[in-house]
């Protein structure tokens, strides 16, 4: 509690209308270039593309922009990695999201680590792309 509020680690912004958004956890917002991205939203958008089964998203580091989105995707059966799909996610997310929002960066994994009830495991997709020691992965599904 902090003078009266509940602090969730949540992150919102108010539209012009005065409705709240929600970004994502304060924890795993990315800032990129002045703009606060929440994964998930980066998630969902390229989770509506026909190829992507499974998508992760990451904050990585970026001596200009501060961070990059960078986006880990797991393919559906029958297609298979290609530059010309990581274009094409690419210039998908841009549709969706815009330039400042979609990801810079996407690799092809064969699938996320998650914990045992499904959630992606994002801060093990960072510590494994910066070269980070993993922590606790006790919830890490076999």
């Amino acid at each position: 509690f902090r003078n009266g509020w509940y602090i969730t680690g949540d992150r919102a912004r108010m539209d012009e209308d005065g409705y709240f958004w929600f970004i994502g956890r304060a924890d795993d917002v990315i800032n990129t270039a002045g703009h606060l991205v929440g994964p998930f939203e980066v998630e969902s958008a390229l989770l509506e593309h026909e190829a992507v089964a499974e998508a992760g998203v990451i904050g990585k580091p970026d001596p200009v922009a501060m961070e990059v989105v960078k986006a880990f995707v797991a393919l559906k059966d029958g297609y298979e990695e290609s530059e010309e799909l990581r274009r094409e996610l690419r210039q998908f997310a841009i549709g969706k999201l815009g330039k400042a929002v979609a990801p810079r960066e996407i690799e092809f994994l064969p699938g996320m680590p998650k914990t045992r009830s499904g959630k992606i495991m994002r801060r093990l997709l960072k510590a494994r792309e910066l070269g980070l020691p993993e922590g606790d992965t006790s919830t890490l599904e076999d």
